[in-house]
């Protein structure tokens, strides 16, 4: 059963870090490109940070140089350390691959919100 689990979401101050994880399930993690997506309220989903089977990496320009994607094949799990968060980066944050992206799943996500 394939299954995207995000969690690490959280109340932090702007300035502060958080490290969210998506461990999935079901697929073959290894092969796969695994993206970072958010979508604050009203707003439609956003692509975060992308990171390929064999570790590049791709970050949209509002992140870039605070957020790092990283992931551990062995554990099927991947990653998004932030730091430096904004309040415009308060949203919910979910995982996917580009397949299960469109077959329109989605995991839960996590929230995180950032107060000024």
């Amino acid at each position: 059963q394939v299954q995207l689990v995000e969690s690490g979401g959280g109340l932090v101050q702007a300035g502060g870090s958080l490290r969210l994880s998506c461990a999935a399930s079901g697929i073959i993690f290894r092969i796969n490109t695994m993206f970072w997506y958010r979508q604050a309220p009203g707003l439609q989903r956003e692509l975060v940070a992308t990171i390929t089977s064999g570790g590049s990496t791709n970050y949209a320009d509002s992140v870039k140089g605070r957020f790092t994607i990283s992931r551990i094949n062995l554990k099927n799990t991947v990653y998004l350390q932030m730091n430096s968060l904004k309040p415009e980066d308060t949203a919910v944050y979910y995982c996917n691959t580009d397949s299960l992206r469109d077959m329109d799943y989605w995991g839960k996500g996590t929230l995180v919100t950032v107060s000024s």
